[in-house]
This record gives C-alpha cells, structure tokens and sequence, in this order.
C-alpha cells in the first residue's frame, strides 16, 4: 500500500510539473491570420497594385527613388507594426505620404497589404 501512495505522489508531482512547463502556444498575429487567408492576401494584392505599385512602389525591381518591398530589406523597420506605422503616418521629407485610415476597410485593408507582402517576400541573399 505504501508503494501505492508514493507512486501516486510522484505521478502527480510530475504531472503538475509537466503542467507548469508548458505554454500555451501564442495566439497568430492579425498578419499571419491574413496570410492564411488566400481572400485576404488577394485583396491585400487589389489594394497594393492600386495604392502602392500603381504610383511608387513597383511589383519587380527597377530603379527608382522608391523601395521595392519584396526584397525582405526594410529602411524603417522591419516588424508588421512598424510597417503598419510608416504606411500609416508616412515618412517626412520623402514622397512616402501617410495614408493613416484612408483604405476601405481601415486598419484591416492596411494589414491584408502587409499580409500580401509577407507571402511574396523574397528571402535576401
């Protein structure tokens, strides 16, 4: 019997360990929710060729004064919330204007591009 209670406490104790260590796994970001989405990625593509490719920012490399976004190389930061700010508030002294909540449907029009962009990025080599 005494074997019977010992084992039962260290099966419990390890349970409780095993609980204790594990996490929870985090939850997707609204980018990487997006990317999953083909419907979300396919209207992050309609709003980039319209907003962005049609005016400065362009679907294959070429020269040019603006960025190609493909590339995985980010001059103002590279994290999904600091692309979200420079689209949405623009970059002083450059033609990159704020477009702050002038899509369709907001903040989630601004996250599908970036959706699209992610999906397409080319790894740097």
């Amino acid at each position: 019997m005494r074997i019977g209670v010992r084992f039962t406490v260290i099966a419990g104790l390890l349970l409780l360990n095993l609980a204790a260590c594990s996490e929870a796994p985090a939850e997707p970001s609204i980018v990487e929710s997006f990317m999953a989405d083909p419907a979300a990625v396919a209207r992050g593509k309609a709003l980039f060729t319209g907003s962005c490719s049609g005016y400065c920012h362009k679907l294959t490399p070429e020269p040019g004064d603006a960025l190609f976004l493909f590339d995985a190389q980010w001059k103002h930061g590279d994290s999904d919330q600091e692309i979200f700010d420079t689209v949405t508030n623009g970059v002083p002294d450059t033609r990159m204007i704020g477009f702050g909540t002038a899509f369709p449907e907001g903040d989630d029009d601004l996250w599908k591009v970036i959706a699209y962009l992610r999906v397409n990025q080319q790894t740097a080599n």
